[in-house]
């Protein structure tokens, strides 16, 4: 009997890790986390899951972990063997997703767990973003731990042109003062200067150069008549609708799922747009316009300008799953508003 039991426990212990328990696709992968299931994160890890393996949205667990603000489901992780270094499709680490939201903790957890601020040159860094989100004290953290602050990005430009860009006055003294160079230019040929004019920040502007080659930009802008537009992230209360919905859509419940997709676009639509875009002017935007990718902060944003096609088209798939839902079509409808859902989700990932 003995020799029974064993024999039993040794082909239980030779079987692949898919015959005991089945492992995630990136979509079921991503939703788990980032409810912050971790015991099953733990059941996929000892059935052979790589601890390395990336959903569809953010990445790996780490960086889910990271983009989250879950110290547990990083530690988890990174107990398994995942690399703290490791960039997801995007080109982005642990570390630049905790910056981008703003996740005290999570940054310093990363920081003392070895994760670098810095990264070869011409790449997107942690400082990046954080400049770019405007979250000052994870760029004074960053700069504690010795991030570069000329960093280039994929494009030559530097952590003060995000700044600049974004108006964040304060934050880009304290890169200045760090010894950000805000002459330095980008394969476009553009410095901190440009970028704040640019965008209607022109005090900024002015504490970056002299007040003669301030007031010749001056005359440039001027004569170019451009118009400033600011950019605005997707709020996290649109982003939790929408993780709803794919929750509510992965369980098969499409009701609740059409609906959870019909109030995040409502929160998106409603969302308030930008306020400053320069010296008396105030913004009339038409539409909404969500854009590129989270590998280019510049453009890792919702931005508001006229009418746009792209605009145009979400709002009529949105249209034809809200007749579809009052008509009793909730299949038809789910399927539209995720339709809707994979445009926004593409750009603004």
């Amino acid at each position: 009997m003995t020799r029974l039991i064993l024999l039993l426990c040794l082909v239980l212990a030779c079987l692949p890790p898919l015959a005991r328990a089945a492992l995630p696709d990136p979509v079921k992968f991503s939703v788990v986390l980032e409810m912050g299931n971790l015991d099953q994160a733990s059941e996929w890890l000892d059935a052979g899951l790589n601890p390395n393996f990336e959903g569809h949205l953010i990445g790996t667990g780490l960086m889910i972990g990271a983009w989250e603000g879950n110290i547990p489901l990083m530690e988890l992780f990174l107990r398994r063997g995942a690399d703290i270094h490791r960039s997801n499709r995007f080109g982005e680490t642990a570390l630049m997703l905790a910056a981008w939201k703003d996740r005290k903790e999570a940054m310093q957890w990363l920081i003392r767990h070895g994760a670098k601020p810095n990264r070869a040159d011409h790449q997107w860094t942690a400082l990046h973003y954080a400049a770019f989100a405007g979250h000052a004290e994870r760029v004074d953290d960053l700069l504690a731990s010795g991030a570069d602050v000329n960093a280039r990005s994929t494009n030559g430009s530097t952590v003060v042109m995000m700044a600049a860009r974004e108006g964040h006055t304060e934050i880009a003294r304290r890169l200045v003062a760090a010894g950000a160079n805000p002459a330095l230019k980008n394969d476009a040929n553009e410095d901190a200067v440009a970028w704040a004019m640019r965008q209607g920040n022109f005090d900024l502007a002015r504490s970056f150069t002299t007040a003669a080659n301030f007031a010749q930009i001056s005359r440039q802008a001027a004569a170019e008549k451009t118009q400033a537009i600011r950019s605005q992230r997707i709020s996290d209360a649109a982003e939790e609708q929408l993780r709803q919905a794919r929750l509510a859509e992965l369980q098969g419940r499409r009701t609740e799922a059409a609906e959870a997709y019909r109030r995040a676009f409502a929160t998106l639509k409603a969302q308030e747009p930008p306020k400053k875009v320069g010296a008396g002017r105030t913004a009339s935007p038409s539409a909404v316009v969500i854009r590129a990718q989270r590998a280019d902060p510049g453009r890792q944003s919702m931005s508001f300008s006229g009418a746009s096609s792209t605009e145009e088209a979400i709002d009529g798939l949105l249209r034809e799953a809200r007749r579809a839902e009052a008509n009793g079509r909730h299949a038809e409808a789910l399927e539209l508003f995720k339709r809707a859902g994979a445009r926004i989700r593409a750009s603004a990932q």
